[in-house]
């Protein structure tokens, strides 16, 4: 690959969907083809920003927006339930393609975003040329899921956050907890402050922390989600299988999801799949090792120019 990947900085816009105003980043938009990066918790756009130069390099128009309840993604009306529901991040994902009116993408994300990405591709099926998952094995969020208690401990927040006690430390003290996350969940000394702080200012927007807390008691069971994605809920049970080329990227000493958690899901697709498992790196590869992420989804998805 080139690595001459200078390049202007992203300009900011917002779109309106049926329920948000989301706000995104856009980098070379007259790009013959178009990949729309999500990203995932805790984290922002920001996860992007060595990733984007490489896809534009290789003739990409680059879209990153922000998930509901971070930076400035708002909602539109003050009666919208706050749900951080699965089904609806990937709802709000569709809604962004066609408001942006997006042929086929390239649809890649990370953590809650690799999430979006393949709820998006189980509900509108052909919706993306290609599909990336950063981190997170297709159909790991499950309630009825078997798992292993190691998996279970890595979980803590999970279940921390379930109790009032994790609810108030969620919202009063954000950039600690989030920090917690970073430091644990790939090896020692992969990120400086400086970064860590500029991405936290994603975690301001007022509805993050209600978000937040909806989507990890939701996907256990221990909430009911916004009646206006039951639909989608029902459609997304059984696990869909797709048909659109999947590519998973996993980091081999991800601290949070096991490198095993996604193995074996081969039989959930109908086109081609490809795991790759990123020797050295944690849970934010993207962050990690950038020109190995945009490597392989290169490599997968082929060049736009």
């Amino acid at each position: 690959m080139n690595s001459n990947n200078t390049h202007t900085p992203p300009t900011s816009h917002s779109v309106r969907t049926s329920r948000l105003e989301i706000e995104y980043l856009e980098w070379h938009p007259q790009g013959r083809r178009t990949a729309v990066l999500v990203h995932g918790w805790p984290d922002s756009v920001r996860t992007w920003f060595t990733v984007a130069p490489w896809l534009v390099n290789a003739g990409y128009r680059v879209i990153a927006p922000s998930v509901r309840g971070y930076a400035g993604t708002r909602f539109l009306s003050a009666d919208t339930p706050r749900s951080g529901q699965l089904a609806a991040l990937g709802r709000d994902l569709i809604e962004l393609t066609q408001a942006l009116r997006l042929d086929k993408p390239v649809l890649v994300g990370h953590d809650w975003g690799a999430r979006a990405v393949a709820i998006a591709g189980g509900l509108m099926p052909g919706i993306g040329s290609h599909l990336v998952m950063v981190s997170v094995g297709y159909g790991t969020n499950d309630p009825s899921q078997s798992m292993s208690l190691q998996q279970a401990k890595n979980y803590w927040y999970h279940w921390y956050m379930d109790t009032p006690l994790g609810a108030r430390s969620l919202e009063h003290d954000r950039r600690a907890f989030a920090r917690m996350m970073w430091e644990t969940w790939a090896p020692p000394g992969w990120y400086d402050e400086e970064e860590f702080e500029a991405t936290a200012k994603a975690f301001d927007n007022p509805d993050w922390v209600s978000i937040v807390l909806s989507s990890y008691r939701h996907r256990w069971g221990l909430v009911t989600g916004d009646p206006a994605y039951d639909a989608d809920e029902a459609a997304l049970k059984p696990l869909p299988v797709l048909d659109t080329p999947m590519l998973v990227l996993h980091g081999a000493e991800d601290g949070v999801n096991p490198v095993q958690s996604s193995a074996g899901k081969e039989r959930w697709f109908t086109a081609a799949y490809q795991r790759v498992v990123l020797e050295g790196l944690g849970h934010f590869p993207q962050r990690e090792s950038p020109h190995r992420v945009a490597d392989e989804i290169l490599g997968f998805c082929g060049r736009a120019d």
